[in-house]
């Protein structure tokens, strides 16, 4: 079975990461580097956050790999920090967004672009066969290496003409970005009122995945305080999302505005985008002769499809933007800067929307143990043909695109589950085509 999924290795700390796992993790990805290699490692706000860290720093070390720890950081501020300081490889500790029993290792090269496949399997390799280099690496600290992602933050946007008037509710959701992105958006001028915004792995101010939700709480605080959006993000800070005083802005419709932006202040013609990404995205781009090309769900293959395509942007539905002009990761604090610099209001958002077709979507999830998703996925490609799709695309699990609406089936990177999702203008047909996923599904692990 793989270590890696589509987002890095994942599992509950005392179950999958085991101390001796996450020791022999870190050996194995050592011996893949030079002797001398320099590796850089950060953590989100997890409560297993040290334990992780120094189990996989203690491998690390024991292959002559000498690591600097950076402590609590937003994942893009360590993807962006592993090339502007010259560090070979950069691992996130974090499960991103996943519940607080779970922790994870997530690996950059120093192209600031998550490992490729062939990088993994070489890792995957000597992790299995257990063939350990020896050696004796340095270990050391610097907490101020976050100042040199903040600078350049501050000196990409000191000249933006914001609008000063609006009130902007930062919600790091008691994640990587506490502290961080309330103190950036002040240094800007921006006037903030930050909720949830001490770091605390138990994330006791609201769950660490942002949807609409898990952020109702978020809006009732925007509304009382009489402010206009809200920009939240996940446990690491690789995702970013909205609110204004209706309530949450949607998936779909935030990352098809933003890459609008993107290609209007870049003047290149593509966005790069995953395979779950709705045709909302096409309308939003279609006026101004601009394409989507989609690709594999993982930002890694999103990265690395953008950069192919020379795309003004690269984009995942859950709120996940990678903005070229920074490197090839998750930027989840240029894309709100880059929104909040671009309009008056929010209102701008909502009125842009309302002459487009309204989808509904659904996403649903059935349980299934790892060992058993790739057999179950491989029965769904064989009866996906009993539901009448015009067209089957098996690029990343199976999407099925029917006459006015899609599904896509595929199983989780990140969780013992298999997901479907559906998309449609008519509610009721989203919800038909969900039952009907779910129910092959069921099936096909069963």
């Amino acid at each position: 079975m793989r270590l890696f999924g589509t987002s890095g290795i994942r599992g509950v700390v005392g179950e999958l990461l085991t101390p001796e796992f996450c020791r022999y993790v870190g050996l194995a990805l050592g011996t893949t580097l030079a002797v001398g290699s320099k590796v850089c490692i950060a953590t989100d706000t997890r409560v297993s956050r040290e334990q992780v860290r120094d189990d996989v720093t203690a491998g690390l070390l024991a292959a002559g790999v000498d690591v600097t720890h950076f402590g609590i950081l937003p994942t893009p501020a360590l993807a962006f920090l592993t090339r502007e300081m010259n560090f070979d490889t950069g691992l996130m500790i974090t499960a991103s967004h996943n519940p607080p029993e779970y922790n994870g290792i997530k690996v950059f090269d120093r192209d600031t672009i998550g490992y490729s496949i062939a990088q993994e399997d070489a890792v995957e390799a000597v992790f299995h066969r257990k063939n350990f280099r020896k050696g004796q690496g340095t270990l050391r600290t610097d907490e101020s290496a976050r100042e040199i992602y903040f600078k350049r933050l501050l000196d990409e946007f000191s000249g933006v003409d914001f609008n000063r008037n609006l009130k902007i509710v930062v919600d790091p959701g008691n994640g990587a970005a506490s502290g961080f992105a309330s103190k950036l958006f002040m240094e800007l001028g921006l006037d903030v009122i930050p909720v949830n915004d001490e770091p605390d792995g138990n994330f006791p101010g609201r769950p660490s995945e942002p949807t609409g939700e898990t952020l109702k709480s978020t809006v009732e605080f925007l509304r009382e305080n009489g402010a206009d959006i809200a920009v939240c993000f996940d446990g690491d800070a690789d995702r970013v999302v909205f609110c204004d005083k209706e309530g949450f802005l949607g998936f779909n419709e935030m990352v098809a505005f933003i890459s609008r932006l993107a290609v209007l202040k870049s003047g290149k013609k593509k966005v790069a985008a995953t395979i779950e990404v709705g045709k909302l995205m096409d309308l939003a781009l279609e006026d101004l002769g601009a394409d989507v090309v989609r690709g594999r769900v993982g930002d890694v293959y999103l990265a690395h499809l953008g950069r192919e395509s020379d795309a003004a942007m690269g984009v995942e539905d859950v709120g996940v933007y990678i903005v070229p002009e920074m490197g090839c990761y998750p930027e989840s604090m240029v894309a709100p800067l880059t929104l909040l610099s671009s309009i008056t209001s929010p209102v701008e958002i909502r009125e842009f929307f309302k002459g487009f077709p309204q989808f509904s979507s659904g996403k649903r999830k059935v349980r299934c143990p790892n060992e058993l998703k790739e057999s179950a996925m491989e029965i769904v490609k064989q009866k996906a043909d009993s539901l009448g799709p015009k067209q089957i695309n098996p690029l990343d699990g199976v999407r099925l695109d029917f006459e006015d609406s899609w599904m896509l089936i595929r199983a989780s990177g990140t969780e013992p589950v298999i997901r479907v999702m559906t998309e449609a203008t008519n509610p009721s047909r989203a919800e038909e085509l969900a039952d009907a996923g779910i129910r092959l599904v069921e099936e096909a692990v069963g």
